[in-house]
C-alpha cells in the first residue's frame, strides 16, 4: 500500500514512523513534512489547505490511502477532495470536522447525544460575556469557538483576562469550570463502528507544577495507572458512540479520529472538548505502544470495514513524550537555531528512546528549528518511571539554544505507581 501523510508536527512524525514500521507500506509519502520524517518517508511541497493540490499529489503517487494530519486542513475539506478523486482517506469531511472547528457546534451535538459535558454560554457581544462570566464565576473557562491551533482557552480567576480574552475572540464559548484529572482519548471510527484506543494524559501549561500559560502541549504519558479500569468502556457508552450516531444522525457521519477531551470530575466523566484529528503530544505515545499495525486500522476506517477488524494489540509498556520547545514558546518563538545531538540520541537511546521532529527544517547540513515546539523526546519503558528516566535521558543530549522543556511530565503518576 502507498500511503501519503499530510501534515508537517510530531503527530505526523509519529505516524509516519509507525507507518514506516507496518510491512503493509510499500511506499511512504509526507507533504510538507519535516527534517525529521525525511528519514522515513519521501517529502513533496503541497499546501496542505489546497484540497485540489492534496488530492491531485495524492493521485500522481497513486496512493491507496491519505492521511490528513492536522486539524486546519480537514476544517478546510482537505478530505473531502481527495475522497472526490476517489482515494480512501483518513480524516472527517469538512461538515463533521466543525466538531473541532466550531465548539459551539460541538456543544449542540452533545446535547443532541446526551453526552455529559459543562454548562456554557455562546456569546458575540459584550453584554453576554459579562452576563456568562458573572453566573458561572471563578475560575472562568473561555474558550475561542473556532481553531486557535491548542492556543484558544484561558482560565484564569482574574476576571479582566478572561473577559479581554472574550472581547478578543469574535464568537467565543464561556463555560463552567471542570474540577479533577483530565484525559484524552482517541477512538478510530468509520462513522458506524469505534474502536477507542488506550487513554493518556498530556500536559497543557508551559511551566512545572502546571504554571505558565496554556500551550499546544508540552508532554504526555500513557497508560494512566491511576484510572479507573473501566473509563474506556464508560467514555465509548456514554462519550464516543452517542457522538458518532448523533452525527450520522445528522446526516454529516463522522470518519476519521475522534478525539474526547475528558475531565474526571467529582460528578463523573465530562468532556472538555472534542478534536477530530489525533492530538499532539498524546499521539506520540499511543502509538509508541500499539502493536496492531496502523495502515490496516486507518484504511478500515477510511473504508468503512472496521467492524471486521480483530482487537487491537497493545504493549505492556508505558510510554513518556516531553516536548522541546524553542526560547519565548507560547509567544513569538524564536527559529532558525541549529539542534545538535539528535545523533547522539539515536546512537545511545534507540530503540527504547527516539526523537519526534515538530518544528524542524533543514539548513545546508544542519537541521534547525522552525516552529515553537520543536521536538518530542518519546521513551518507552516497563513502566513509567523507566520510561521517563529514558526520555529525559534522551533529551539530555539535545542541544538547542534557548530551549526550554517541563522536568515534571508523568513524574506525580509515576511516583503514585511505585508507591
Amino acid at each position: 500500500m502507498k500511503v501519503l501523510v499530510i501534515g508537517s508536527g510530531a503527530r505526523e512524525h509519529a505516524l509516519c514512523r509507525s507507518l514506516s514500521l507496518d510491512p503493509d507500506v510499500s511506499e511512504l509519502h509526507c507533504a510538507p513534512g519535516n527534517a525529521g520524517i525525511a528519514a522515513v518517508a519521501e517529502l513533496h511541497t503541497v499546501d496542505a489547505l489546497d484540497g485540489a493540490a492534496v488530492a491531485g499529489l495524492a493521485q500522481r503517487l497513486d496512493a491507496g490511502l491519505v492521511i490528513v494530519g492536522p486539524e486546519a486542513p480537514l476544517v478546510a475539506g482537505v478530505a473531502d477532495a481527495v475522497r472526490d478523486a476517489g482515494i480512501p482517506c483518513f480524516g472527517p469531511s469538512k461538515e463533521a470536522a466543525q466538531l473541532e472547528g466550531s465548539k459551539a457546534f460541538a456543544k449542540d451535538v452533545m446535547a443532541g447525544a446526551s453526552v455529559p459535558t459543562a454548562r456554557s454560554y455562546v456569546c458575540t457581544t459584550p453584554a453576554e460575556i459579562d452576563e456568562a462570566l458573572d453566573a458561572f464565576g471563578a475560575p472562568y473557562v473561555v474558550k475561542d469557538d473556532g481553531l486557535a491551533a491548542g492556543k484558544g482557552v484561558v482560565v484564569t480567576d482574574d476576571v479582566d483576562v478572561a473577559r479581554a480574552h472574550a472581547l478578543a475572540c469574535e464568537r467565543v464559548v464561556i463555560e463552567e469550570f471542570l474540577d479533577g484529572p483530565e484525559v484524552s482519548l482517541f477512538a478510530v471510527t468509520d462513522g458506524e463502528t469505534v474502536v477507542p484506543l488506550q487513554p493518556a494524559q498530556d500536559f497543557k501549561r508551559a511551566l512545572d507544577n502546571d504554571e505558565g500559560p496554556n500551550t499546544g502541549g508540552m508532554g504526555a504519558y500513557s497508560p494512566l495507572p491511576w484510572a479507573d479500569p473501566k473509563l474506556v468502556d464508560e467514555v465509548m457508552q456514554s462519550v464516543l458512540q452517542p457522538t458518532v450516531d448523533e452525527l450520522r444522525r445528522r446526516g454529516t457521519p463522522f470518519a476519521g479520529l475522534l478525539y474526547a477531551g475528558l475531565a474526571i470530575t467529582s460528578r463523573g466523566v465530562r468532556v472538555i472538548e472534542f478534536n477530530a484529528r489525533f492530538g499532539d503530544p498524546e499521539t506520540q505515545v499511543v502509538l509508541a505502544r500499539l502493536r496492531t499495525p496502523l495502515a490496516g486500522l486507518l484504511m478500515a476506517a477510511a473504508t468503512g470495514n472496521l467492524a471486521d477488524l480483530p482487537p487491537l494489540r497493545w504493549s505492556d509498556d508505558a510510554a513518556v513524550t516531553v516536548v522541546v520547545a524553542s526560547h519565548n514558546y507560547p509567544g513569538t518563538p524564536r527559529t532558525g537555531d541549529p539542534i545538535e545531538g539528535l545523533d547522539e540520541v539515536s546512537a545511545q537511546d534507540a530503540p527504547d528512546a527516539y526523537v519526534l521532529h515538530a518544528g524542524t527544517k533543514r539548513d545546508g547540513d544542519a537541521i534547525v528549528s522552525a516552529g515553537g515546539r520543536v521536538l518530542s523526546v518519546t521513551a518507552t519503558g516497563a513502566g513509567l518511571t523507566q520510561a521517563r528516566e529514558r526520555a529525559y535521558a534522551a533529551l539530555s543530549r539535545i542541544r538547542l539554544d534557548g530551549s526550554q522543556h517541563r522536568t515534571d511530565i508523568a513524574a506525580k503518576a509515576a511516583a503514585e505507581a511505585s508507591a
